[in-house]
């Protein structure tokens, strides 16, 4: 039988050249010479058989009393592989899975380029769109769960008060300290901390002004003593706030873990040290040196301004997105790192004998930085021709590389401000007044069909092949 091909040797064909195929119970006769215009498809292959294991290769079972071949498949999908077959062209129904059809057409061993081109741009469409779905059914995922597990979190630290001393006095001023917008007393206790993280700004900057500094005995300028007490004030209140919300903590031992406390302990810190410092100075002339300690901590207080995290959702919500999206800023500065190291190079061999500003490669450095930031400061500019264009494709290839990560990173940050927004409100619904009552309303269904979602995404990842990849492999043995 050796050279012999499937004509000769099942005789399956009838008479025209026609062989039975039963895909499924959907049962055709189809010619030869029309499977044999596309020789690379499975049937193609079919009618070059020379045995019957090259045959039972390519379909399910063959019986030879019926002469026909069988192939497991879904009979549904069959009508569009015979069209394929006298058109030459694959068209795809709006109502069918885009994958299931890819793995079709893929087990019968037709390209994808044979669908049309009025169904090609829709095809190809929806095969990219669940990628996106997925992503935003991940970041619900991640938000249902976070969220979730945050209010369990709260909840819990309510209920620690129960049973000690003062315990609901206790709590009703643990949630309008730590919950800004949670009742009417949160609501007043957080604009007077905004107004005094403020006016402690303000007076800050107010003082560098040469108008409001007043020289002390040596000649030196000294801070404007109504500033003083503004400063004083705004230490005082920072103090007591800190202090208060420690005693009322659900637990003292966790209540440093926090960012947010953290933030209002270093408001202050720096304050008490510069005291400690001046004190030793004063006592001590020889250590003189440590006055400049106690400038440099001094500017610290800028850093007060990160207080009004805790009663912005937009800060703490860019604090998430910054902390989760650490990725994304490696890919910015890996991209702003090979452009400027490149443009630099470039721009120090074109420029170095005829501008002084160019002269050196780390100036280079510097004015490509500058330039791939779009900042432009103008104090180095090239001269030559060439270093113009080479100025024009940096300032180009820096607008394309800060766009590209700043997009992800912008999802994200509105995903983690939309996730935070509905953990307030979720917060807010809670009603401790005459003591614990239910815990709040929590969709559990889909928080535990996530959970599972979860388990069954890391199977699949563990088995180093998806679904899809599975049933094909299966199909094809």
């Amino acid at each position: 039988m050796t050279g012999q091909s499937l004509w000769d040797v099942s005789e399956a064909n009838v008479e025209d050249g026609e062989i039975r195929i039963n895909v499924g119970g959907f049962k055709r006769r189809l010619r030869s010479h029309t499977l044999l215009r596309f020789p690379e498809t499975r049937l193609g292959r079919l009618l070059l058989c020379h045995s019957r294991e090259a045959i039972l290769e390519l379909c399910d079972d063959y019986d030879d009393v019926q002469r026909e071949f069988y192939f497991d498949r879904n009979p549904e999908l069959f009508p569009y592989v015979l069209h394929f077959y006298h058109t030459g062209k694959l068209h795809v129904m709006a109502e069918l899975c885009v994958f299931s059809f890819s793995q079709e057409i893929e087990y019968w061993g037709i390209n994808e380029f044979f669908i049309d081109s009025c169904c090609s741009y829709s095809y190809h469409g929806r095969k990219v769109e669940p990628e996106q779905e997925k992503w935003d059914e991940q970041s619900d995922q991640e938000s249902t769960t976070s969220s979730f597990d945050e209010i369990l979190a709260f909840y819990n630290d309510a209920s620690k008060f129960d049973g000690q001393p003062l315990g609901n006095f206790r709590r009703q001023l643990w949630l309008a300290l730590d919950n800004p917008g949670y009742s009417v007393l949160s609501r007043v206790f957080s604009v007077l901390s905004i107004l005094v993280v403020l006016g402690s700004i303000i007076t800050m900057c107010l003082n560098s002004l040469p108008d409001f500094q007043i020289p002390d005995s040596q000649g030196n300028p000294g801070e404007d003593p109504r500033f003083e007490i503004v400063e004083h004030f705004g230490i005082a209140w920072f103090t007591f706030e800190l202090v208060a919300r420690f005693a009322v903590a659900p637990e003292f031992l966790k209540f440093f873990k926090n960012a947010l406390n953290l933030i209002d302990l270093m408001s202050i810190v720096p304050f008490y040290i510069t005291l400690v410092v001046n004190l030793v100075v004063e006592s001590s002339p020889t250590l003189a040196n440590l006055g400049r300690v106690a400038q440099v901590l001094r500017l610290m207080r800028i850093f007060r301004i990160l207080k009004l995290a805790r009663h912005s959702t937009g800060l703490r919500s860019l604090g998430a997105t910054l902390k989760y999206s650490y990725k994304e800023v490696g890919l910015l500065l890996l991209y702003l790192s090979v452009g400027i190291s490149i443009f630099s190079v470039v721009a120090y061999t074109i420029e170095k004998e005829e501008n002084e500003g160019l002269a050196t490669i780390p100036a280079c450095w510097w004015w490509a930085t500058v330039s791939m930031t779009t900042v432009g400061y103008g104090d180095v500019v090239p001269g030559t021709t060439a270093g113009k264009l080479t100025a024009s494709a940096c300032i180009l290839a820096g607008i394309l590389v800060v766009v590209l990560p700043i997009t992800l990173i912008f999802n994200k940050f509105s995903h983690f401000y939309r996730r935070q927004k509905q953990l307030e409100s979720a917060m807010r619904s809670c009603d401790f007044g005459d003591g614990m009552k239910e815990v709040p309303s929590v969709n559990l269904r889909d928080y535990y069909a996530h959970k599972v979602k979860s388990l069954m995404a890391s199977l699949t990842n563990m088995s180093g092949s998806s679904p899809s990849e599975l049933s094909l492999d299966d199909s094809l043995h």
